[in-house]
Parts: C-alpha cells; structure tokens; sequence
C-alpha cells in the first residue's frame, strides 16, 4: 500500500492538487458573488426587482470571466516550451505538469459552458423580472419601457441580448466542434470553428459594455428601506417589508435624497485583457518565427501502411528528442496547422529533421499527394532533383512527455500504431541513422551498436502483434534481433511491470504511452497500484487527440 500511495502521490498527487485549488477558487468566487449581489446594499433596489436571477447571473459571471482567462494559458505553447527546457528553474513534477495543460484547457473550457447555460437561463429569468415588475418610482433601474413589455424584445433589442445570443452561438459551434469523433472523422472543421475564439472574445467585450444592471450610487443618502413622501407604496411597502429581516430592529429612517443608479464599470476586460495579450503576442511570435525562415524539403518516401516520410532542413532548428511540430502547407490549407511527432532531430553531421506522417483524413490525404511523385512511390527523392515540393512553414518546436526519458534512469516506453513516433527521435538521439526501414531498422542499428560497445542492457525491445492479418515477415539476417522478441497477442502488463519492479528496486521508473485509449488506461491504472517494494512508477502520457 506503501508503494502504491508513493506512486499514486507521484502521478495524480500535483495534479489533483492543481484541480482542487482551482475548484476552490471557482467556488468561493461564485459565493463571493452571489452574496454581494443578496445582501449588498448598493444592489438592493435591484435585487428586489430581479430576485436571485440577479445574484445567480453575477455569481456566474465571475466564474466565466476567471475561465475565460485561464482557457487561453494553456495554448500558449512556446512559453510552456520555455518553461519545460529550463529545467533549472522547474523540477520534473512542475514539467508533469504542463503535459496536462491541453487536459486543464479542456476542463475551462467545458465549465465556461455549464456556466454560460447557468448564467443565460438566469438572464431569461431577468428579463421576465424586469417586464412583470417594472418600477415606476426608479426609473433608470429598469430596462423594460413599460410594464409587460415582451421580454423577447428586451432581448433582441439592447446589447446585452443580442451579444448574449451572438456569444451563445459562437460557443455552440466551438464546443461541438470540440467533440472527439468530429476531430477525428474532419479536422478541418475542429481547427476553423475553434480560431472562432476572435470573434468570441471580441463580442464579450461588447456584451459587458451594455450597462444592463445597475448599482445604487448614493446609499449614505439614501439607505435601504428609508421611506420617502414622494416614492410609490411599491418602495415603501416593499423596501419596509420585504426587507424586514435583514433590517428588523433598525429605526426608520428618511430619504435625504432620491436613489440614483449607474451602471458597473465592465470588469470582463480587467480578467481577460492580460492572458489575451500574451496568448496574440505569442501567435504573433510563432507566425513570425515560422515564416521568417524558409523551410527546404530535402527528401521524401513513401513506406508501407500509408506512413510517409519528410525529411527537412531550416536554419537555427534546435529542437530537443521528442517534441514536436506543427506544419502548415499553403498548398492545402493556408491557415491549418497539424501537429507531428519529430522522428529526427538535427545532428553535428545532419542538419536534416524529419517527420513520419499516416495518411488518414483530408488534410494528410493532399499533402501526401503533392509530395509524393507517384502514388504508392518508394522512391527516395533528393534535394538534388530538379523537383518542386509544396511551400511548407514548421512552427516550434513545442515540448511533450517524451522529452522527459532521459531524465529517468530506467524508462519504459510503449507505443501503438503510429504511437511509435515519439519514441523514434529518442532512439535517433542514441544513433544517428541516415535511412531506416521504418522502426525496424533503427531498432536493429542501435542493438548491434549497444552489443558493441558491451551494453546489451540498455535497451530492452519487446514487440506484440495483437492483429496477425497481413502479417509481414521480418525473418532476414538483419531483423533476427526483432523476430526472436515478437509475440503474437496482447502484452501481459502486470507481468511485465511485475519484472521491471524486481530488477529496479527503489528506483523511479519513467512509463512513457502514446497509443490507443484501451492501452494508456491500462498502464495509468498498473502505475498507480504496482505493488514492488520501493518502485515508483510515474506515468507520462502522449497524445494530440
């Protein structure tokens, strides 16, 4: 139990950490809110009219315009890069924990949903309010023309109403959009609906501006409850009754002057304007830094299962094994961007780095096409060649998870399908290898470069085909090192960490996952609760889903 509270503590210990301050201060702002808006006595004139579709619409405001803040911190990649590559300033755990910074953006996200469905159904509630009990004695507390006014038409005729729709429907479409079968089946219209955030943020700004609610300005002169000659008996029956309790035992007072009301300065522009500077001075940073230096395509080859290599050349790229890219192809799309594994970084005798990319959607489908010569070419094509490839721009590079496995002295990699990418560039980092036939290749090189220089231990391979049609045959001479640890079926993981407990006691050891969701569930939960006296298994996970 020792071990497994260690490891938990190691893997989900900062992060829950994180989510529980951050839930905290959602809660005790909402809170906060609400109950300035119940008791407060600059709002009570106003509650009495709204009741606690006000205080439910204010405390639900100050909730979304903290995430709305936060949303846009997450995506500022360059800045969380450059907080994970100095590692002088941040330890391993705070560098765990800006992999989970795409999870944190989506959990903002998703809540400034829930609390925008909580604050428009407590603005419907208002509207209704402000129509069935306008006041006649407070004039500029109501926005409602007269009494029964259609509140529909409050809606469609001031800024807040129509801002509010306008911002319902851009939210709509860029949480729909979010989904993960509509990322996966057209990522095109994941990537155009999200940059919708623009026109979002802009319309926001608009929306506070409206001036809807106002606040009493002058409560020492005219104190909650006084009674005044010249006001209604709605005022003095309701500010005298209604409000007894907070008021009860209290002498009553006298108006010394007529209330008077304004509304709020907007306070959205104060939460968002700083995240949203830094978020459009770093895309501004990354389209400078991406179009600035011209990126040359030095080789293409096309490998079996649709797998495509790129090899490419720009100068001053220094990117780290296992970050990543994100390419842009005019020729496609002249505003996507798709993020890819490097599977070659820039060596002293190579300045080349290289990508492998599978053809699946649209986007990959054109791209392929326009490099590839012929469809289905294995053909390796030079720079030499008088050959004209597609313009492409390569922003970053960004950090990922794979960048902490040397940061481990034991590390345990596992890959699925295509999941072998990230892993790839890590093992070009041990050998440098001019081609490959694929992964197998290099896997090989470096087996027989460790064997020679008296290391067989440093790298463990072992290989599980869960699927056996189209079974290709890797029996040459060359692959004998890959044939005799390949296993037909699924991995036995506890047995497995079951043996790298035993043979690194009091050790902590790296698990680095980039595959299928069945396969990164499966290790999250082992890493959690392996039972091997002093091994902590710390979980890193890859993903770009």
């Amino acid at each position: 139990m020792s071990v497994a509270l260690k490891s938990w503590r190691a893997n989900e210990g900062p992060k829950h950490l994180i989510v529980t301050v951050w839930v905290a201060v959602n809660v005790c702002l909402f809170w906060r809110t609400f109950m300035l808006y119940f008791s407060g006595a600059q709002y009570y004139y106003l509650h009495k009219m709204l009741g606690l579709g006000l205080c439910i619409s204010r405390a639900s405001a100050s909730v979304l315009n903290l995430n709305c803040s936060l949303v846009l911190l997450p995506m500022c990649r360059s800045l969380l890069t450059f907080i994970r590559g100095s590692q002088r300033v941040t330890g391993r755990c705070v560098r765990r924990l800006l992999d989970k910074s795409k999870t944190f953006h989506v959990a903002c996200g998703v809540t400034i949903c829930i609390f925008s469905v909580v604050h428009v159904s407590a603005h419907l509630v208002n509207m209704v309010s402000f129509s069935v009990r306008y006041s006649e004695d407070f004039p500029a507390l109501n926005v409602a023309q007269y009494r029964g006014q259609d509140p529909r038409i409050l809606i469609i005729s001031t800024v807040p109403g129509v801002t509010g729709v306008l911002l319902v429907l851009v939210l709509f479409l860029m949480f729909t959009a979010s989904s993960y079968c509509i990322r996966v089946s057209n990522y095109e219209i994941f990537w155009y609906t999200h940059n919708l955030f623009i026109v979002f943020y802009i319309i926001l700004m608009v929306h506070v501006a409206g001036g809807a609610l106002k606040y009493q300005s002058n409560v020492e002169a005219h104190p909650p409850g006084c009674t005044h000659s010249n006001l209604s008996s709605w005022t003095n029956h309701k500010a005298a009754g209604e409000k007894g309790a907070e008021f009860a035992g209290a002498p009553q007072t006298v108006c010394q002057e007529e209330a008077r009301f304004q509304p709020h300065f907007p306070q959205t522009w104060l939460w968002v304007s700083a995240p949203l500077c830094l978020y459009c001075a770093e895309r501004l940073y990354r389209f400078i830094r991406s179009s600035a230096a011209p990126v040359t395509v030095v080789s293409v080859v096309s490998h079996p299962c649709d797998v495509v290599e790129l090899r490419m050349l720009k100068s001053g790229f220094k990117p780290r094994p296992g970050q990543y890219i994100l390419l842009n192809c005019p020729s496609v799309s002249s505003f996507e961007n798709h993020p890819f594994t490097l599977t070659t970084c820039p060596t002293v005798k190579n300045e080349t780095f290289g990508i492998h990319l599978r053809v699946l959607g649209d986007w990959t489908s054109s791209f392929s096409q326009l490099l590839l010569q012929k469809p289905n070419s294995s053909e390796i094509l030079p720079m030499m060649q008088q050959r004209r490839y597609p313009t492409v721009h390569v922003d970053g590079p960004f950090g990922s998870p794979s960048e902490e496995v040397f940061n481990y002295e034991v590390s345990l990699c596992v890959a699925g399908g295509i999941g072998v990418t990230p892993f790839a560039c890590v093992l070009q980092a041990l050998l440098d290898l001019q081609s490959f036939y694929w992964f197998a290749d290099l896997l090989c090189g470096l087996h027989e470069r460790l064997w020679r220089d008296n290391r067989p231990d440093y790298l463990n391979v072992q290989l599980y085909l869960s699927n056996t049609q189209r079974l290709q045959s890797i029996g040459e001479e060359r692959y004998r090192f890959l044939s005799s640890r390949l296993r037909i079926g699924r991995p036995k993981w506890k047995l497995l960490f079951q043996e790298i407990g035993r043979a690194n006691q009091l050790k902590r050891v790296g698990v680095f996952c980039c595959g299928p969701k069945g396969i990164s569930k499966a290790l999250h939960t082992l890493c959690n609760s392996n039972p091997h006296t002093g091994t902590a298994f710390e979980y890193n996970k890859e993903s770009f889903s």
